[in-house]
């Protein structure tokens, strides 16, 4: 399982890539593996706020469809409009095919994230 250090982790299985106070989320290689082959995203909507752990999509495979949360506050900057032709991107690399970018609202929430090491120790429990 590929786990890329120096991005923050939640125990949802989302990966948080910060570049200038904004937030770039995706789901993990554990998570893309998990849900299998993924065949829809919805996206969340550009402009809107959304609060910390907040419902902000769905991604559905052949197997289900599972919620994706957002791991911090802030409001919707871009979405990776790709993945509406194309939502296999995010089995092929989870890690190059980012979901959404928020701007941040509260970088302390980061603080409440994993890295590397312990999102690795939390998916071998």
């Amino acid at each position: 399982m590929k786990v890329i250090e120096g991005l923050y982790y939640s125990e949802e299985h989302e990966w948080v890539k910060v570049v200038d106070g904004k937030a770039y989320i995706g789901i993990t290689e554990y998570a893309a593996h998990a849900l299998g082959d993924i065949v829809f995203v919805e996206l969340p909507e550009v402009d809107i706020d959304y609060d910390k752990d907040e419902t902000i999509g769905v991604i559905e495979s052949v197997k289900a469809a599972s919620d994706m949360f957002t791991p911090v506050s802030g409001t919707v900057v871009e979405v990776n409009e790709a993945l509406e032709d194309e939502p296999q991107l995010l089995n092929e690399d989870p890690f190059e095919n980012y979901i959404a970018v928020i701007e941040l609202s509260d970088i302390n929430e980061l603080d409440d994230l994993m890295d590397s090491e312990a999102y690795k120790n939390f998916c071998e429990e």
